[in-house]
């Protein structure tokens, strides 16, 4: 029989044990994973209520697995906001807990491509603005002669 079917043959009182006691997740397992898909969801919006929610419960944390677990998903929801720098401090951190970890490795690969990226686009900005005021002086001067 199916655990559902005995769920439901189960007299009400006696189904807080079997929640406590069965394969139900918990509080901070269901938390885990609704962040999860928050983070990973398309709309900025919800991007930003799994940053807040794991924000708001990193520092009740206590098991080093789901520590480790929520910076690596406040990194990845950070990376998707485009906070790169705050993405790879989380990523650092969880690398000193587990340096082997591939998914840690690969985003923080990532994030440090787009900060590269992100750093040739502001020179080729300022390189622009930097031409702009000077072919601007140029031609100032040249009709001054």
């Amino acid at each position: 029989m199916s655990e559902f079917h005995e769920l439901v043959r189960v007299p009400f009182q006696s189904c807080p044990s079997i929640i406590v006691n069965s394969a139900f997740p918990s509080k901070s397992e269901c938390l885990l994973r609704l962040s999860w898909a928050l983070v990973h969801s398309k709309r900025p919006e919800d991007v930003q209520r799994g940053i807040a929610m794991l924000e708001g419960s990193l520092p009740s944390t206590s098991n080093p697995l789901q520590m480790r677990e929520k910076m690596y998903l406040l990194a990845v929801g950070y990376y998707r906001s485009g906070d790169y720098s705050r993405s790879r401090q989380l990523v650092d951190r969880c690398l000193e807990i587990v340096p082997d970890w591939r998914q840690a490795i690969t985003l923080k690969k990532s994030t440090e491509d787009h900060i590269k990226k992100d750093g040739m686009i502001g020179i080729g900005i300022a390189a622009t603005a930097v031409g702009l005021v000077a072919g601007g002086l140029a031609a100032a001067l040249s009709r001054k002669k």
